[in-house]
């Protein structure tokens, strides 16, 4: 059975008759018309990347953030709604200084992702609710070493070694497979994903875009931080030289 939503996408709580919740799905809709989100677990660390379209050229530069620091060792990057990511960071923030303050310890990255995923799921549950129209990517460094999780507009949460969503996700995801993940450290992983943004960016239909990248490995001393000037400065000359070597076959 088909159905076109007519009826059935009132609420996020009705259920089409072949069993779809149209505003998830719309939801979702908002997320893959962002700039597109890449995540990287390399064998000493997690790199996040995100291709972020500027939308006015009046804008200063490095504003509107869609990477954000949860806590010491995690960091979140955001694709979609600009607006609800900042929600489910400051969710996140709080359940990560909350777990601190009771047990002592940074929280595992496994439990701060279920702990958002639970609240984004939540969102999904009742009418005078919407579902949040953006999606996530946790990376952080725990006792268990590299974490990297992607959590969906419908509160479904996995585990990765490398995810892409927005835009470009599709094309992220095959470039991303082509990598030897468990061979490259955080430093290439960095020049990768910039090469990879910068190849999935369609210039003739997006605007202009800034890239923004963070990583938390060794080199970092497990803090999640900004990619330092010079590598991401270094990262966008191969990426950009890469592009051109292509064009030019």
């Amino acid at each position: 059975m088909s159905s076109i939503g007519t009826g059935y996408d009132l609420s996020v709580t009705t259920f089409s008759p072949d069993g779809r919740v149209f505003q998830i799905e719309y939801a979702a809709k908002a997320v893959d018309n962002s700039g597109t989100v890449i995540g990287i677990r390399c064998k000493d660390g997690i790199v996040m990347g995100v291709e972020k379209l500027i939308q006015s050229k009046m804008m200063l530069p490095r504003s509107n953030r869609r990477i954000h620091s949860v806590h010491r060792h995690v960091g979140m990057s955001v694709a979609g709604l600009a607006a609800d990511g900042r929600q489910i960071v400051a969710r996140a923030k709080g359940d990560a200084t909350n777990y601190e303050s009771v047990y002592g310890e940074p929280i595992p990255v496994k439990e701060l992702a279920s702990r958002v995923a639970s609240y984004v799921h939540l969102c999904t549950l009742y009418w005078w609710l919407r579902p949040f129209g953006c999606g996530v990517i946790v990376g952080g460094y725990d006792r268990d070493g590299p974490q990297l999780y992607m959590i969906e507009p419908s509160g479904i949460s996995y585990r990765y070694f490398g995810a892409a969503i927005g835009k470009g996700k599709q094309a992220a995801k095959t470039e991303i497979e082509k990598l030897k993940l468990s061979e490259v450290t955080c430093r290439e992983g960095v020049i990768e994903v910039a090469k990879i943004i910068y190849k999935v960016h369609d210039e003739a239909k997006d605007k202009a875009f800034e890239l923004e990248m963070s990583w938390v490995c060794d080199e970092s001393n497990h803090q999640h931080q900004k990619v330092p000037d010079e590598l991401l400065e270094e990262a966008k000359a191969a990426a950009t030289a890469a592009l051109e070597e292509m064009d030019a076959d």
